[in-house]
């Protein structure tokens, strides 16, 4: 990433581990590619089992809205109920660990249920048994998506950071090309336990890629979790701390607020499209796979954009337009009928469309927010953001499963889409959309203001 002027420096960048290597750039150095191997990895079997769990309840359970809706809302409340506690806590260890820990987790959780389905000759796992793993794969994802954000900051130096992170978003971009179109192949294709393994095969092998990784890593802080009066830091105080630099922060405060309507009614709309594509438009498991799979190449592309168009356009407005285009293109699913090619090439371009500018807004935001951040406060920042931008999650899909059961699969798609463009509105009645092409000065952390050690 380029200086930030006005910046305040940040006496441990002197001695960053990366500082002797930027020439090469951060693909030059070992570390950093096993790095992004393991999050390619571990992205690419998230998303196959975020597909992947609620078909196998569509297919093999047949199950209504109302369900449908309670099982996603169950896989979104992690991050409500664990990633602000995850922030602080992951800012105290080594996000290698964290990772690992995390993958091997997410890896068992897989194989053990797939077992459990081989053994007792089912064709899939039970409603109760999908509600407990999606909650369980749902809280490790948030360890997990926590530490390799922070990974990347404290490994990377400050002026490769807008290259690591086009690397990393460009692995969940190509993720989210192979991860729903494996996760509706396997269930339209193969078994519950062949589609679970399959899923469980790119958490272990995103562990091994982790396991591989050798430097060591700085933990900021590294003095134990005590202050200067030796007392051990609170859990809470740290939480604090975050939650107030994120509300204190206009730019971070707008991000969380953005982000907040726009993950609710993502949630609300992805509950109603993954019945609507199946039983309004009749498409197979495959076909759906492969349309969600279309989000991936336009990342691909919007990644792409990000490195170009802030620069040039200034930050503010390529946020604004690009959530709006990226929202509204959806606004167009509810107006198809049928199964043919039409309908199926007008579904991916939604999504190559939807795909692109989300994820110009994905990798512009995230600049934003490591630009104003301290370097100490990486993790609980991103967790806090994670946690009130994404804790309105479960409720938004409940509300999905509400508005298909009560109003209807098309209609209540439509409204779930359109209020997605409040979060573009957000942005456009926001700080956010005066930025221009440099980035915002980085905040003094409110340890640092203290004097004290922000552990």
């Amino acid at each position: 990433m380029p200086p930030v002027p006005g910046a305040v420096p940040d006496p441990r960048l002197s001695a960053h581990p990366f500082r002797s290597r930027r020439a090469r750039g951060p693909w030059g150095d070992r570390d950093f590619r096993r790095l992004w191997a393991c999050q390619t990895a571990s992205q690419v079997g998230e998303h196959a089992t975020l597909v992947l769990l609620p078909l196998l309840a569509v297919v093999t359970l047949h199950v209504g809205p109302g369900e449908l809706g309670v099982l996603r809302a169950v896989g979104q409340a992690p991050v409500l109920l664990l990633a602000l506690f995850v922030g602080a806590w992951v800012d105290g260890w080594r996000t290698r660990t964290v990772m690992m820990t995390a993958d091997a987790g997410r890896a068992l959780l897989l194989i053990v249920v797939a077992a459990g389905c081989l053994v007792g000759g089912l064709d899939g796992p039970s409603l109760p048994v999908l509600y407990a793993l999606a909650f369980a794969v749902g809280a490790l994802s948030v360890y997990f998506d926590v530490a390799y954000q922070a990974s990347a900051v404290r490994l990377v130096a400050p002026d490769r950071l807008t290259r690591s992170n086009a690397a990393l978003e460009g692995s969940r971009s190509a993720a989210q090309i192979g991860g729903p179109a494996l996760g509706g192949a396997l269930v339209s294709l193969g078994t519950a336990p062949v589609a679970l393994g399959s899923a469980a095969l790119f958490f272990a092998g995103s562990y091994l890629s982790a396991r591989s990784m050798r430097r060591t890593e700085p933990v900021p802080g590294a003095a134990g979790g005590k202050r200067a009066a030796g007392r051990p830091v609170r859990v809470g105080r740290r939480i604090a701390e975050g939650v107030r630099l994120v509300v204190g922060d206009g730019s971070l405060r707008t991000v969380c607020l953005a982000s907040a309507a726009f993950q609710f009614f993502l949630a609300a709309t992805m509950t109603v499209y993954l019945l609507f594509l199946p039983r309004e438009l009749g498409l197979s498991g495959s076909t759906v796979g492969l349309v969600l799979a279309a989000t991936g190449p336009g990342a691909l592309a919007g990644s792409l954009l990000a490195a170009r168009l802030p620069a040039r356009l200034g930050h503010g407005p390529v946020l604004v337009g690009a959530a709006a285009i990226g929202d509204g293109a959806l606004l167009a699913v509810p107006a198809l009928h049928g199964s043919g090619t039409a309908t199926i090439a007008v579904l991916v371009l939604v999504n190559l469309v939807f795909g692109a500018f989300g994820q110009l807004v994905n990798v512009t935001v995230m600049g934003i927010r490591q630009a104003v951040t301290p370097h100490a406060m990486q993790g609980r920042v991103a967790a806090t953001i994670t946690c009130l931008g994404m804790g309105l999650t479960p409720f938004g899909s409940l509300l999905g499963g509400f508005l298909g059961l009560e109003w209807g699969l098309r209609a209540g798609l439509l409204a779930a889409a359109a209020g997605m463009m409040l979060s573009p509105l957000l942005m456009l009645l926001s700080p956010l959309a005066r930025l221009g092409r440099t980035l915002p000065p980085r905040s003094v952390s409110p340890a640092a203001a203290a004097g004290t050690d922000p552990r």
